[in-house]
């Protein structure tokens, strides 16, 4: 038996499809890749989190493969080195990437234990959610199921609900689970409250790697199957490690609450009070803000008069709001959300219409990130595009030229190196160079400051697979060719 100064492996989950927290979190760039609650993203505060290392090994991430940069780029910014970064081909649901988790656990040390976070929940107070973990450790290293329930502030229908029984395990302040509830009615949910017995099921879970995985083979084979072969056919790339695409796929999507949780005899639950919150909802984050007299959280570019109880978020644009109330509106540079904070659930809703009439805007934002920094369409006119690039300190975009357009480079700050055919021309601030079509050229910088510049494509085609790569260090030939 592992004693209790074991230390545990945290398992970030950075999945999602941003659809609750639209316009601002879409596919392309989720809620948890945002400084939502902070001025750091909501993974690079659930990486701080799990940061101690006398409690915590260095944390894996497992997250969606187009993510990979940003994400890679945000630990590097923390000054974390040592993660483990695990790409998915696809989205799976939680038991899927939980098996990966205990799997790579266990190879490393069969007795090991993983802690499994979602990277886009808020816990206000992250030593009491440490005090918890270590108080749950004896339960785990016995082979328990840990689960943490968030103590109920309110009676909340958007999360789903832990019976405790009375009975503690042989850990106090650890309990047996009673059952598992959907998420309730208004009513139901009042009665829970009420009760004491019931707790929010917050998804942090501490689990052995080991007596997981012999459950998910009883409970959930398919799973384990489709991950174990995803994990065996994996293939480092960079700092990566990818996952097998078609033994992935071959997983059943479904959340591990379900899978395992609900129905293996295994399950304990700790109470926690740490001030956790699933940020689902636009009204979530207003709860949770610093509001003002009125009631109100403004965030970024607002001007509010004779408004209450509401969330205005300039993003981009100005918001003007006069005589309001219950509100919630997001502006960013290319869409302006409104609704009543009670209706905010249905967002995901527009976000379907969106999909199905195609509108880019359902899962792209205006800035398109890439592993060198990121790019923004700033105007679309007959033959012409005008964009603003910003590439990040040592960074380069691939060797590359096109067919169908030329291009001009404009430096509005910082310093380029531009290689254009057999030339090499160091540019500065208000100097510019002319690529003509067909010229194979690459653009870097080579200095300690972002690189900003406005570029002018013109030609008969402007789209973003009229490129051929000669060089990229990020190894991105199995991507979709863009910068």
């Amino acid at each position: 038996m592992s004693t209790i100064n074991q230390r545990i492996t945290p398992v970030i989950l950075s999945g999602g499809t941003g659809t609750r927290l639209w316009p601002l979190s879409r596919e392309a760039f989720p809620k948890q890749l945002l400084p939502l609650a902070g001025e750091r993203s909501m993974l690079q505060e659930t990486v701080l989190r799990v940061a101690d290392r006398a409690l915590f090994n260095a944390p894996v991430i497992i997250a969606n493969v187009e993510h990979r940069f940003v994400i890679a780029e945000q630990l590097r910014a923390l000054g974390l080195t040592d993660a483990t970064i695990v790409l998915e081909p696809e989205g799976r649901n939680t038991t899927a990437a939980a098996a990966v988790a205990a799997l790579l656990e266990a190879r490393r040390d069969p007795q090991g234990l993983v802690l499994l976070l979602a990277a886009d929940h808020v816990v206000q107070d992250a030593e009491a959610l440490s005090a918890s973990v270590r108080n749950s450790l004896p339960a785990a290293q016995a082979g328990r199921f840990v689960l943490f329930g968030i103590q109920p502030t309110s009676p909340a229908t958007g999360y789903g609900y832990i019976q405790r029984s009375d009975t503690q395990t042989e850990v106090p302040g650890v309990f047996s689970v009673q059952r598992f509830v959907e998420k309730p009615d208004a009513s139901t949910a009042v009665t829970y409250v009420e009760s004491g017995d019931y707790l929010w099921n917050s998804g942090i879970f501490l689990l052995p790697a080991s007596p997981f995985l012999k459950e998910l083979e009883r409970l959930a084979p398919d799973v384990l199957s489709a991950a174990t072969e995803s994990l065996d056919k994996a293939r480092e790339d960079l700092d990566f490690i990818r996952l097998d695409e078609g033994s992935f796929a071959r997983s059943p999507s479904i959340a591990v609450d379900y899978a395992v949780m609900e129905k293996t005899d295994l399950a304990v639950v700790t109470p926690t009070d740490c001030g956790w919150t699933d940020v689902g909802s636009w009204s979530a984050l207003w709860a949770i803000g610093k509001q003002d007299v009125s009631g109100n959280v403004l965030v970024g570019d607002v001007v509010a008069e004779d408004v209450s109880g509401s969330y205005l978020r300039g993003e981009g644009q100005l918001i003007a709001a006069l005589g309001v109330e219950d509100l919630v509106v997001i502006a960013t540079p290319d869409v302006v959300l409104v609704t009543r904070k009670d209706r905010d659930q249905d967002v995901k809703k527009l976000v379907e219409i969106l999909r199905k009439d195609g509108h880019a805007a359902a899962t792209q934002t205006v800035q398109m990130h890439r592993p060198w920094g990121y790019y923004q369409s700033i105007h679309t006119g007959e033959r012409f595009q005008v964009k603003r690039i910003t590439v990040n300190p040592g960074a380069k975009l691939s060797l590359q030229k096109h067919f169908h357009r030329a291009e001009h480079w404009v430096v509005v700050n910082g310093t380029a190196l531009v290689t254009r055919d057999s030339e090499q021309i160091l540019l500065r601030e208000n100097e510019s160079i002319f690529l003509p079509l067909g010229c194979v050229h690459r653009l870097e910088n080579p200095g300690k400051l972002p690189l900003n510049l406005i570029e002018v494509q013109s030609g008969p085609y402007l789209g973003e697979d009229d490129i051929v790569r000669f060089e990229d260090i990020y190894a991105r030939a199995e991507d979709k060719p863009v910068g």
